[in-house]
């Protein structure tokens, strides 16, 4: 389908600009998460992520693809401003203030950003003023009068279908989204408008690559485009919203956040320097409550400006705590630095991406996080560890030899389910990873690992040393293949638990240039192979890979 969308597809469309990208096919993927709103400290949500763009990321580099990541803050807008106003401090105090907290919060959690970008810098300014003197000289900015419903906490415009009544605790009616549930406010002014009623078309052609993940995502973005698109307001007056880019011809008005926000992306490319990074169709990671902006909005502004939209749009879920929406106002907000004390960096990673599920809001307590975190990480993948590493099963603390002709019949068929699980596990992450299912990638190689440590039990290798010949060979070849089990699990970990991961390979004395997936062959010795790993002394001990922590009661 994809490729019969493009073969049709004439020079200068839609659907030509994404296969064909911008400024040519050369230079890294760029990765991006959103860039986080400055006037609330990073919550669990802000983590989540640009956790799930780290693995991304992570793993794109694992394979040997040559990525970029960024992240950053988006510093404009009147919430920002109001922010400021109401703690007594300058705007930009306060974005710096914030801006860093969130790189020193992404640093904590171990994210691999090559970019940070800050919409108060120099270089996004510039990306922004040429980006809208663009969109101006091909004809779809014009003046007009802005009439409708305003949402402030959103930074959002709405019709009239997407509000609806609410009451207060004293019964007065007042409007709020009906997606967010935020009040919205009646707003005339004289701004500058985009013709986004002109892109409809192009946007539905945009669509016809399936270019937003999860699925249901995309039916929502579908609908959204059956019905007539209303141009949309780009500007306010800088009497009302004075902190944000000026628009470049006309200094009473300020750009719309959101415009000047979104061209972040285009700004860690290099944007409108050719010369110093291509621009070509990225992947967006992004949570469903700006699904509108990255999925109507954006791709827009970039077909009127002659730029090909994004390749994928990744869209995740909520987080809930205790069923419940998280809220200041209940007091149930998530801190992940308390919970990084609680399960450390790699405890923390491993809980988000193995309990959370991008299509649907999932809910944390640490009820859960600890009964998770001890069944998989503490016992499973520790257990296997410690048993194929301990002392009085590997004394001599080396790789063993592998023999082909060690294999007793009545363990052929246990040998055969378990070369079976591990040998299709690679694939079956790749496949995971490809439809932004970094839960299901975790959840099979948990079940891998399980399958190892039953393997390893029924074989029961400290009762055949006691054995004869035969019996301690085959010994010999079962810890081998636990210790090859292990090197694979740990490989295939780095991008969700790069701690741990390493701990492992580590242990095992995996080289450096041995910790990829590009080029790197596993279980060779099972079909007669030479293995390199075999007869190689182990590392230098690490104690528990991952201490059991103190389930709490429900």
């Amino acid at each position: 389908m994809w490729r019969l969308l493009c073969r049709k597809a004439p020079c200068g469309s839609v659907l030509h600009m994404v296969r064909a990208g911008y400024g040519g096919e050369s230079g890294a993927a760029l990765l991006t998460t959103p860039i986080f709103y400055v006037n609330a400290a990073p919550h669990l949500g802000h983590v989540y992520s640009a956790l799930l763009a780290d693995v991304q990321h992570r793993y794109s580099a694992l394979c040997g693809r040559d990525t970029r990541l960024s992240t950053g803050t988006d510093e404009h807008g009147i919430k920002v401003q109001q922010t400021a106003t109401a703690l007594g401090l300058d705007p930009s105090n306060l974005c710096a203030a914030v801006s860093q907290q969130f790189r020193k919060m992404f640093d904590t959690m171990g994210i691999s950003y090559t970019d940070f970008v800050r919409t108060t810098e120099v270089r996004h300014s510039q990306a922004v003023c040429h980006f809208w003197k663009k969109l101006e000289e091909r004809g779809y900015i014009y003046k007009g009068t802005y009439q409708g419903w305003y949402c402030t906490s959103d930074e959002a415009f709405l019709s009239e279908e997407q509000t609806m009544e609410s009451r207060d605790g004293e019964g007065n009616i007042f409007r709020v989204s009906a997606e967010s549930g935020h009040q919205v406010h009646w707003m005339s002014e004289e701004n500058y408008m985009f013709r986004l009623s002109h892109l409809r078309s192009e946007l539905l052609s945009w669509l016809q690559t399936e270019p937003i993940y999860p699925a249901p995502f995309l039916r929502i973005v579908q609908q959204w485009l059956e019905e007539d698109l209303p141009d949309l307001s780009v500007s306010r007056q800088r009497s009302r919203v004075s902190w944000g880019i000026p628009v470049p011809s006309d200094s009473s008005h300020t750009i719309y956040v959101w415009l000047d926000a979104l061209i972040n992306y285009l700004t860690v490319a290099g944007f409108p320097d050719q010369n110093l990074a291509t621009w070509g169709p990225s992947t967006h990671l992004l949570g469903k409550d700006i699904l509108r902006f990255h999925a109507v909005y954006w791709p827009a502004f970039l077909i009127a400006a002659g730029l090909p939209p994004p390749k994928k749009l990744l869209v995740h879920s909520h987080w809930t705590c205790n069923g419940v929406k998280m809220s200041k106002s209940l007091q149930n907000v998530v801190d992940p630095m308390e919970c990084i004390r609680r399960y450390t960096r790699d405890g923390l990673r491993y809980f988000l991406l193995r309990h959370g599920a991008p299509e649907r809001d999932c809910d944390f307590t640490h009820h859960i996080a600890c009964k998770l975190l001890n069944s998989e990480l503490a016992d499973a993948l520790g257990g296997l560890l410690n048993r194929c590493t301990a002392h009085t099963i590997n004394p001599e603390q080396c790789w063993p030899h592998y023999q082909c002709t060690s294999v007793p019949p009545s363990s052929q068929n246990d040998l055969n389910r378990l070369l079976g699980t591990v040998k299709e596990l690679p694939g079956l992450v790749d496949q995971y990873m490809d439809r932004f299912q970094a839960n299901k990638a975790l959840e099979a190689i948990d079940s891998s690992v399980r399958c190892s440590n039953a393997f390893f039990q029924s074989q029961a290798p400290w009762k055949l040393y006691k054995g004869g010949d035969d019996a301690k060979a085959w010994g010999q070849s079962v810890l081998y293949l636990t210790l090859e089990s292990l090197r694979l699990y740990a490989t295939l970990l780095q991008p969700a638990v790069p701690g741990l991961a390493k701990t492992i390979l580590d242990r095992l004395r995996v080289p450096n240039v041995s910790r990829t997936l590009k080029g790197n062959r596993f279980f060779v010795a099972t079909s007669g192979d030479k293995c390199d790993f075999q007869g190689r002394t182990l590392g230098s001990e690490c104690g528990l890979l991952y201490r059991r922590l103190e389930v709490e009661q429900k």
